[in-house]
């Protein structure tokens, strides 16, 4: 039977800079971390902008509101599909309140020119040229 789940993503913007955070992965290889986009799954029942400000507080452990849906996209690994939103995002609170959960190593704002330095995945590098 097949699996179909929701991922939402948080860009947040900030005067023409978008905050990444670097994400522990895998600490069995020579750097476990990863620069990203906050990401996270909807819960049953969860709207996706419900979701995606949920999973900003959960990172960040500041609030953080929705300015508009940004893309979507979709993958197929296996039995299971990913559907993806993807949101334009605003910090509510001074970035000096951020305090990182523990699976993230750091922050830091970054332009749109320098995502290629940092972000490695293909595909999301594609979608944010579209859109952002």
């Amino acid at each position: 039977m097949a699996n179909i789940y929701v991922r939402v993503k948080g860009i947040i913007e900030k005067d023409g800079k978008y905050l990444l955070v670097k994400h522990w992965v895998d600490d069995r290889i020579p750097d476990p971390f990863i620069w990203e986009f906050i990401e996270t799954n909807c819960e049953f029942g969860e709207a996706p902008q419900e979701a995606v400000i949920r999973g900003m507080d959960e990172v960040l452990s500041i609030e953080c509101q929705v300015k508009k849906t940004l893309y979507t996209w979709s993958h197929v690994i296996g039995e299971s599909q990913c559907v993806g939103v993807a949101f334009l995002c605003s910090l509510e609170e001074e970035e000096e309140l951020i305090k990182l959960s523990e699976e993230y190593g750091d922050w830091k704002w970054a332009e749109k020119e320098e995502f290629s330095n940092y972000i490695e995945n293909p595909c999301i590098l594609r979608d944010l040229e579209k859109w952002v």
